[in-house]
């Protein structure tokens, strides 16, 4: 079964209801002007019909009467003058020969049809009998559907104002409720700025009373998702602070005991228990570092010599190169400045060079390149490793995920942490397999730098 038609439009349905209730004005404004000024035409035409006819019946012979025609009588509404002998039966004297309608039996007022059509009904006034014996009798008529015409004209033009009022309304009510849109659209922008740790709530001192509460409620549960987020990063930190500890110094122990492992098979399950161990101090680290980030950014915001930077990411880095023999380069043929947290864009940049670092194969490559791309500036990343499936170019930026065949030690958090920096102050990353040869290209573009 379709579904009834519903306007979505709130302007829509204003609009339509304003039509609507003038329509409904105009009807009740044609039936009351209709039955007023029906009974004041009524009254009036009676009261002049019963003149003429106290004026005719005062003559003991008949006047002369002006003629009359038909569009006289029956368009124009004249009064059709009839006078009769004192018995009825025969006709002296009439305006309008045409009209063949009797002496009516009883004085006063009556209504006659003599035919079907509307023009066939007529309102009669037949005057009483005179004192004397010989005196005529007077009828007077006139023609109904002129009466009933005139009242239907004056009724419609008395709705013609609102009617003419119809269109301006509407540019009002459109210029109303544009302006209301307005303040919609500005509540809609301060909802969207909106971010989780920001502490301000949307302002409602600017905000219509009809959508108060919505702003309200709204605040409400924004204030309830960020003490939700903040508990949950708050267990994050005490619990990373917690296991950082007892990792240390089993870590600590395991340095000590590695003099007493007697060589053999042992040995390699050392090197596995070390492994496991350096991975998980690894993973604490980076949980810390990721609990930080989903924090409300406190550090100022300043111009950050982004190639100042890369060198210094570079340089810290090149402890765990050596150790896997990677040869990393650095190359910057500009020199951009960036106005962000310069821990925040540390954090990008040393998730992504630790990443194709620990991706590129022993004694392999690692180059960042900072450059302008379309003139745009980029920062490049390249490593000569395996490269990431095309599939999965995007999901490797959720927390946890790892590509299959990840060497061990990582996390899956890297680059999220390096995604969640980025989108925090104007940066985009964009990862692709490299086409001039095996490994990956993770290509940071700077926002408005100068």
């Amino acid at each position: 079964m379709k579904a009834p038609f519903r306007l979505r439009s709130l302007r829509g349905r204003l609009l339509l209801w304003l039509v609507a209730l003038h329509l409904v004005a105009i009807a009740a404004t044609v039936w009351l002007s209709y039955g007023a000024y029906g009974r004041l035409v009524n009254t009036f035409m009676d009261d002049q019909m019963r003149l003429v006819a106290d004026s005719h019946a005062s003559h003991r012979r008949p006047p002369t009467l002006p003629p009359a025609t038909a569009d006289d009588a029956i368009r124009r509404g004249s009064f059709v003058v009839q006078i009769w002998t004192t018995d009825g039966r025969r006709l002296l004297a009439s305006s309008w020969p045409g009209l063949d309608l009797p002496l009516q039996s009883e004085p006063g007022f009556s209504d006659v049809r003599v035919g079907t059509r509307r023009e066939d009904a007529w309102r009669v006034y037949t005057a009483e009998a005179g004192t004397l014996a010989d005196m005529p009798r007077v009828q007077v008529v006139q023609n109904d559907s002129f009466r009933r015409n005139r009242i239907v004209r004056r009724a419609l033009l008395e709705s013609l104002p609102i009617l003419l009022m119809l269109p301006v309304t509407l540019l009002i009510l459109l210029f109303i409720v544009s302006a209301a849109s307005r303040s919609l659209r500005a509540v809609a922008r301060d909802v969207a700025a909106q971010e989780e740790g920001d502490p301000a709530e949307v302002p409602i001192a600017s905000v219509p009373e009809e959508i108060a509460p919505l702003v309200t409620a709204f605040n409400s549960l924004l204030g309830r998702l960020r003490n939700s987020l903040s508990a949950q990063r708050r267990f994050m930190q005490d619990a990373a602070h917690e296991l950082r500890t007892p990792m240390t110094a089993i870590g600590l122990q395991i340095e000590n005991l590695r003099a007493h492992v007697p060589a053999g098979a042992a040995v390699e399950r050392f090197a596995q228990l070390e492994s496991g161990v350096k991975r998980a101090q690894h993973l604490i680290e980076q949980l810390l570092r990721l609990s930080r980030q989903d924090a409300p950014a406190a550090s100022a915001r300043g111009p950050v010599d982004v190639a100042t930077l890369l060198r210094d990411s570079v340089g810290q880095l090149m402890v765990l190169a050596d150790r896997r023999r990677v040869d990393v380069g650095f190359e910057g043929r500009i020199a951009p400045h960036v106005c962000a947290p310069p821990a925040e864009l540390r954090s990008v940049f040393d998730n992504l060079i630790d990443n194709a670092v620990r991706y590129a194969p022993q004694g392999g490559v690692v180059d960042v390149r900072l450059h302008i791309v379309d003139g745009q500036p980029v920062v490049d990343v390249l490593d000569n490793g395996p490269g990431i499936p095309a599939d999965q170019l995007e999901r490797v930026f959720n927390r946890f995920f790892r590509v299959a065949g990840a060497p061990a030690g990582g996390s899956g958090l890297g680059l999220a942490i390096a995604q969640a920096a980025a989108l925090r102050n104007g940066l985009r990353i964009v990862l692709a397999n490299r086409t001039d040869g095996a490994g990956l290209r993770a290509r940071v573009y700077l926002p408005g730098s100068s």
